[in-house]
């Protein structure tokens, strides 16, 4: 039986910030912009971060890098969405954490959500989009598509947003850096052989003899840069350049890095089949960077050290085309990694015996505990560089928790538009820039992996072989909670105080009044700013989402924002033009966005059945969560719904929706 639920209205929320505007700390002009992603390369990788203090046996450089930072900034509190590749450039691309992801856990391949991502809303704020590099997200299962085409994947890089792609599709392919060549040493057929790299609807490796792809991405990075600017386009590029070092086989580059830098130096685009870029010369993975060679240091050890040492040079190569082409001040750059660092090789020796790898060699993990498939820091807190000249203080660095779901909503708004409603992140430009007031963001984890942390010896003893499984990492009022092992939800967040135990030796759960608080806190917040995904499933989905207490107000509260927009926006950094009050989800005479606010009493606890009817897209939420999503691919003749299981009381509820003229849209809740 259908039963109808009074909706009220917060009382705090009637009156939209005047500071709004302010807030956004808009960037002067549209930047262009470039993402580049290293692929499980550690905190403590990063010279600036960690190598060129270490006290640690053996230590590898990363120059440029740290003259980035020098320029720059250092994000040290910046963090993964789940520590694995998948997940977290799904994440990325989508602008929500893994609470509201399509692709969780270790769902390699699993199509990219339909849905708004980075390129189709940088596209909506005039930019060109390129993706260079590893994909892995075009929708298929592990050896389904061996032979399929663009045409075949449904969520082929074209088909979500970039005008161009180039690079591996599949996750796997990635796993070895010369796609045209066999590869005596790798430890398995699949790592032996040659690969596909496509550009658009073209497969294109058999014109790749002895590109080794650090080289070949920045190359054809800098190469579609410079014709753009050099054409003469106005238009300002997006860039997402996905690295697919120092990840997997730790294959070396075929000859040393070419003399000089940018325009006139460094790597080359040829163009020619055979020969595509200048270092398709010398003896595939054959050379060794002298500075970590005559050390005694293993085979894999002098392997990993010169990958990401070529990493550093092809990122110096391409910041210093940027300052030739005279668009470095107006291109912001920002260089971060998909989770923490390998424990891979991929590598047999010359008896055929299988080639270990572990990142104690570097101490990769840096000063934490963790590694790749761990929620303990090492595995998580990723090193983090952003670059503008002009805008972002040279040396300057932030210790605020960040997210890769931040980065949608700052190149939104460093590109003149909103993001879209459906984004768990806020915008960083007023940490970047120093303008404006920052948001405070959500840090939000969960993810399962069956197997163990590693038994290094500079973990805490308690770290080391514990059983991952479910886990979950959830950022309250400046600490962080974690759980492993997860059994039920009832089971209790660690808790650390980061700034003073990086490390998380000090469990301050049961410690006091203060700490059983914010364990509820934290308990509370995980169920409050997630959905259950069916695919990835939890220990903690089938429970009712709690309640909160609130002052309450009938009808709702309505904020008009001017437009037009290119979907449902995120109105948090935009200033209202009108305000008002309603007792439905009406309003007259609208233009732009209108965003209603309220309250639901549920009467008890249970299953409730929630539907949306509107004649223009919207998008609805419930506490930090998802409500119901009819935005993208906005279907008029749809009527929307849901089922989310509720505890009794009050339930915050947000709906955003386009308004040319009246608006009006139903909101419906049924008891199951």
């Amino acid at each position: 039986m259908f039963r109808s639920f009074a909706i009220f209205v917060a009382s705090f929320v009637i009156l939209f910030s005047s500071t709004a505007l302010s807030r956004a700390g808009a960037a002067p002009s549209r930047p262009n912009v470039i993402f580049i992603l290293l692929d499980d390369m550690g905190w403590g990788d990063f010279g600036v971060l960690f190598q060129n203090d270490s006290a640690h046996s053996k230590r590898h450089q990363t120059p440029m890098l740290d003259r980035m930072a020098a320029e720059g900034m250092q994000l040290r509190d910046h963090y993964c969405p789940a520590p694995v590749c998948a997940p977290s450039r799904s994440s990325l691309l989508t602008g929500v954490h893994q609470g509201h992801a399509e692709v969780r856990d270790n769902q390699f391949d699993k199509a990219l959500a339909d849905n708004h991502t980075l390129a189709t809303v940088m596209k909506a704020a005039g930019y060109k989009t390129w993706l260079v590099g590893k994909y892995g997200l075009q929708g298929a299962k592990n050896g389904q598509d061996d032979d399929w085409t663009p045409a075949d994947w449904p969520a082929y890089p074209t088909k979500r947003g970039f005008d161009e792609f180039y690079g591996y599709v599949r996750h796997r392919d990635g796993h070895v850096h010369y796609p045209a060549e066999h590869w005596d040493r790798g430890d398995s057929e699949s790592h032996r052989t040659p690969k596909q790299v496509w550009h658009n609807d073209r497969e294109v490796s058999k014109e790749l003899a002895k590109c080794y792809t650090t080289d070949l991405f920045a190359a054809r990075s800098k190469d579609w840069i410079t014709k753009h600017v050099q054409g003469g386009s106005g238009q300002p590029f997006f860039l997402y350049l996905a690295y697919d070092t120092p990840h997997a086989a730790l294959q070396l580059p075929s000859t040393p890095f070419p003399d000089g830098y940018g325009l006139g130096g460094g790597l080359q685009w040829t163009g020619k089949p055979g020969a595509m870029i200048n270092t398709a010369v010398g003896t595939v993975d054959g050379y060794r960077h002298p500075d970590y060679t005559g050390k005694g240091w293993s085979d894999a050890e002098e392997r990993f050290a010169t990958m990401v040492r070529r990493i550093d040079h092809s990122i110096g190569d391409l910041l210093q085309t940027l300052r030739d082409l005279k668009i470095d001040d107006n291109t912001l750059v920002v260089l971060s990694c998909d989770n923490g660092p390998h424990h891979e090789s991929y590598l047999r020796d010359a008896q055929g015996q299988n080639v270990n790898y572990t990142p104690q060699s570097f101490q990769s993990y840096g000063p934490f505990d963790g590694t790749k498939r761990d929620v303990w820091e090492g595995g998580i807190r990723v090193g983090t560089l952003a670059w503008w000249p002009g805008q972002i203080a040279p040396g300057s660095i932030s210790r605020r928790p960040s997210q890769f779901q931040d980065w949608m909503p700052t190149f939104a708004r460093a590109g003149g538009i909103a993001p879209p409603a459906r984004t768990d992140g806020v915008s960083l430009l007023p940490t970047l820039t120093g303008n404006g007031t920052q948001r405070p963001g959500q840090v939000y984890i969960e993810y399962f992996n069956g197997g163990k942390t590693p038994t290094y010896n500079d973990f805490q003893a308690s770290k080391r072989n514990q059983r991952r499984r479910q886990m979950q990492v959830v950022f309250v009022d400046g600490y962080k909670g974690v759980r492993v092992d997860i059994q039920d939800h009832k089971q209790p967040f660690a808790i650390y105080d980061l700034k003073s135990d990086p490390k998380e030796l000090h469990d301050l759960a049961g410690t006091g009044g203060e700490f059983a608080k914010l364990q509820q806190k934290m308990r509370d917040r995980v169920l409050q700013l997630r959905r259950a995904n069916p695919s990835a499933s939890r220990p903690y989905d089938d429970v009712a989402i709690p309640a909160v207490n609130m002052d309450r107000q009938s009808g709702w509260v309505y904020d008009v924002y001017s437009g037009p927009f290119p979907y449902v926006p995120d109105v948090d950094d935009l200033q209202a033009t009108a305000s008002g009050r309603s007792d439905e989800l009406s309003v007259k005479d609208a233009s732009g966005a209108v965003r209603f606010r309220g309250v639901f009493i549920a009467p008890e606890t249970g299953l409730y059945q929630v539907t949306l009817s509107t004649d223009s897209p919207a998008f609805a939420r419930i506490h930090d969560a998802t409500l119901i999503d009819a935005d993208f691919g906005f279907d008029p003749g749809k009527t929307y719904s849901t089922e989310i299981r509720l505890e009794k009381g009050m339930h915050p509820v947000a709906v955003t929706t386009l308004a040319d003229g009246d608006v009006s849209v139903e909101l419906n809740w049924q008891r199951k």
